[in-house]
């Protein structure tokens, strides 16, 4: 996407059904001049679709449909212009409570958190779902009443895309895997699996740009921390928090993102926190905090940077509502626009071109 010639992107929102009223899927126009929105089309009758992904070319959207033991993973056919999306097919996940899904021109990969497994889906010509040629499940504990087992939480690819990075908040636990996209029952081999903080409980990371920093956001105690990274390998540099520095919480850290510049990184926490915070990332990878502030809602679940890098966009599930901040370039400073989409459990918020990419000039 070239932020710079266009003002308008398309918004995909994935929610959660079960809670309100819900269509699954919605597609909103953004105007990046305003940051106005309007609702292009939505989905109906689309099962939980609480985490999506979009294909490179912007012609496919892959969603989780996180239900339990009959969880499912659906592919779909994106039209930008307009925000339709047609229902391709659906695979059974594998695994219960997909909450994670990434894919490339040759897979779409899973993160089943209740069933402790990734699986690995390839993709079909007219970008439906192969049935899966891998399941990883994972085994072990850890040390809290959520860490009875292994709770996949993240699959994600290196910056080089050798490896996928997979975070288990049950086993406090980083497993790097070799990443052989044409592998078959063999796609991901393991590399290795990296300890992390007993009772951390790791959920989601980010890289720096420069692809030699990872940041990992740990949801049960709050935990952030800064990792330098060579070809598959993490060591710890840095160790904080986004917990408050003047009250007593209930944690639930959730999501974590990094600008283009790399200059600044931003991480939500719900419980009863529900803040936002804000950390200038320094050239040698360290953090400095800048700002805590709260996202006008409750438990901030995912949340998305625009493609201009001037706003903020937090998904606050229990609240139902998308509250829109803006974004000071220089100083990595949210202010609150005053400026919200109002819809039932929202949980993924990803941007995309409204145009198909190869249309694109």
């Amino acid at each position: 996407m070239n932020a710079n010639a266009q003002e308008k992107y398309n918004l995909i929102v994935g929610t959660y059904t079960n809670q309100c009223e819900s269509k699954g899927i919605y597609v909103y126009d953004f105007d990046t001049a305003t940051a106005e929105t309007k609702l292009k089309d939505n989905t109906k009758g689309v099962i939980n679709p609480s985490y999506l992904t979009v294909s490179a070319d912007n012609s496919f959207v892959y969603s989780v449909n996180e239900n339990g033991g009959e969880s499912t993973v659906s592919a779909f056919r994106y039209e930008p212009e307009n925000g339709r999306l047609k229902l391709l097919n659906k695979k059974d996940a594998k695994g219960a409570d997909p909450c994670y899904i990434i894919s490339d021109e040759k897979n779409v990969i899973v993160a089943n958190y209740s069933g402790g497994s990734i699986a690995v889906f390839g993709r079909n010509a007219d970008g439906s779902l192969k049935d899966a040629k891998q399941v990883v499940n994972h085994t072990g504990s850890s040390v809290t009443e959520r860490q009875k087992s292994p709770h996949v939480h993240m699959v994600y690819f290196s910056p080089d895309r050798k490896y996928i990075l997979v975070n288990d908040l049950g086993t406090d636990k980083v497993y790097i895997y070799n990443y052989n996209p044409d592998g078959g029952a063999q796609t991901l081999v393991l590399k290795e699996a990296k300890d992390v903080k007993k009772g951390s409980g790791p959920r989601h990371l980010a890289f720096n740009p420069n692809g030699i920093f990872m940041y990992l956001l740990q949801e049960l105690d709050a935990t952030l921390t800064a990792f330098s990274y060579n070809d598959g390998n993490l060591t710890a540099i840095q160790e904080t928090t986004v917990a408050p520095a003047d009250r007593v919480v209930q944690n639930g850290a959730a999501d974590i993102h990094i600008t283009k510049s790399g200059r600044f990184l931003y991480a939500t926490n719900r419980g009863n926190a529900n803040n936002i915070t804000v950390f200038r990332v320094h050239s040698n990878g360290k953090l400095d905090m800048v700002q805590q502030i709260s996202t006008m809602g409750e438990a901030p679940r995912n949340f998305t940077i625009d493609p201009t890098g001037n706003y903020v966009l937090v998904a606050n599930q229990n609240s139902n509502n998308i509250v829109i901040f803006k974004r000071d370039k220089v100083t990595g400073i949210l202010q609150d626009t005053g400026k919200k989409i109002e819809v039932c459990q929202p949980v993924c918020l990803v941007f995309t071109d409204n145009k198909p990419i190869r249309e694109k000039k």
